[in-house]
């Protein structure tokens, strides 16, 4: 009999470890499959809340907030990029951080279509920044990567082009940040347990058997 574990997968989109982690996630799912399923659904949180519109040169970003030196970052990509291909996921060049608002927003409605479809669109929205370096802030480029994956596009703009979900999905990062997430990816699997970070495939396996074992 196939146990089901609901999974809150809180995370980014601007986020290069959420990519990884969604993909080893996904992994772990398809080598679980007939054993255990996973009711997945993508939680809000913002790597840079106050981020401006117009977004901001990443180097210069990342070296603000975490003082390495330009050879530092660029092994740090080196190594996310080779985790990355691992799980099938490929990293392209990224020039800019952008505010991810808009982005949640979208998925906060995907989700309401239906689990698979949010699924698709976060899987997308990762692609087209992380792969891509298409603009996760920008209306026409959200309203692309929705169409893109069988969503309404005219509905997607109709939300885009107002506030819609915007209360929903603070209310939704507050929640996470009182529970006490404060680094992304975090994986909670029915609403007790933390799978923290972007952890190869086999430890999420592993992690998943046990949880539903004692479930």
């Amino acid at each position: 009999m196939t146990k089901t574990l609901k999974i809150d997968f809180v995370s980014d989109v601007a986020c290069p470890w959420c990519a990884v982690g969604l993909g080893a996630l996904d992994r772990a799912a398809e080598a679980l499959r007939g054993e255990i399923a996973l009711d997945m659904h993508f939680r809000p949180f913002e790597l840079n809340p106050q981020m401006a519109p117009e977004g901001e040169d990443v180097d210069e970003h990342l070296s603000r907030k975490y003082g390495r030196t330009k050879e530092q970052f660029a092994a740090a990509r080196a190594a996310i990029r080779e985790r990355g291909a691992a799980v099938g996921f490929h990293f392209g060049e990224r020039t800019r951080i952008w505010n991810t608002f808009d982005a949640h927003r979208l998925l906060h409605w995907a989700g309401l279509e239906g689990a698979a479809q949010q699924h698709a669109l976060k899987a997308a929205l990762l692609q087209a920044y992380h792969g891509d370096g298409r603009n996760p802030s920008d209306p026409e480029v959200l309203a692309a990567v929705a169409a893109s994956v069988g969503l309404n596009e005219a509905r997607a703009r109709e939300i885009l082009q107002g506030d819609e979900f915007a209360e929903a999905v603070r209310a939704e990062e507050q929640h996470w940040l009182r529970l006490g997430i404060h680094s992304v990816p975090a994986v909670v699997v029915n609403e007790r347990h933390l799978i923290s970070g972007g952890q190869p495939p086999e430890v999420f396996e592993q992690a998943l058997r046990e949880i539903a074992a004692g479930a």
